[in-house]
């Protein structure tokens, strides 16, 4: 089996269109699911919300999507710094006076967590399990600076075993490593990339083999439809200039609200 695998795409519908599309062409992938944070910080919620249940894409809940649909007090992100944190209030409250009731009430029913068994349930195999953050909360950073105790800490947390892939999103940032025979897959970001490249980025996931083979594919889009979007709407500006330097947030005094 061989999955495509999409994370934090955060309302950017240009740059899911691209994915999309880019998957379509790719040729031998067989599902493809999103690991959450269908919205937030631009413009297209509900549009996004729409196209992914157009192509029937399944996946699960990130902290921006279950904290919407929830009315929670705050999406429980992590912040660069005062500023960033300051603009993040204001695209939370953005995102949930606009969503829809009938996105609204998707983003409700998404589950925490799906298992997937390539090879089926009827025989041993290895089990490919999703999640947005970790296997305890969607809203807990699991950045590739953490130790290999943490990763077998979380794996012990999902019933993971050696042969088994733990996939999820939520930084922003792509990585693949291997402890103790299980592997751990951040898939990085379709809308808002944080690592310095601002094209929409995505996973393949090929579990055909013994050994679980991982490619990050990263697909140019119309980044500047988003920004445009963005300064035209009364989201930050800053949230643009974002987007143009994959994950440089401008200068405190420069980022207008």
């Amino acid at each position: 089996m061989r999955y495509a695998l999409i994370s934090d795409i955060h309302a950017n519908l240009p740059a899911l269109e691209a994915v999309l599309r880019d998957i379509g062409e790719q040729g031998g992938v067989d599902a493809t699911y999103h690991l959450g944070d269908l919205v937030g910080y631009a413009p297209w919620p509900n549009e996004t919300v729409a196209l992914l249940r157009g192509f029937h894409v399944p996946g699960i809940a990130g902290n921006y999507d279950s904290t919407v649909a929830a009315d929670y007090k705050h999406c429980g992100c992590k912040y660069e710094d005062p500023r960033q944190e300051e603009l993040s209030h204001v695209s939370y409250e953005w995102t949930r006076r606009h969503v829809n009731a009938s996105t609204k009430q998707f983003l409700a029913a998404l589950s925490f967590r799906i298992d997937l068994r390539p090879g089926g349930g009827h025989a041993p195999g290895p089990t490919v399990i999703l999640v947005h953050g970790t296997p305890t909360l969607n809203t807990l950073y699991w950045t590739e600076d953490r130790p290999d105790s943490f990763c077998s800490k979380m794996a012990q947390h999902a019933g993971a075993r050696s042969g088994d892939v733990i996939c999820f999103g939520h930084t922003h940032k792509p990585w693949h490593r291997e402890v103790e025979g299980i592997h751990f897959v951040n898939t990085g970001s379709v809308g808002r990339p944080k690592d310095g490249d601002w094209r929409a980025g995505y996973a393949l996931l090929d579990v055909s083999g013994d050994t679980p083979e991982v490619e990050f594919v990263r697909v140019e889009y119309d980044v500047e439809r988003t920004a445009k979007a963005i300064e035209q709407s009364d989201l930050p500006d800053g949230f643009a200039e974002y987007l143009r330097t994959g994950g440089k947030p401008a200068p405190a005094d420069t980022a207008s609200v």
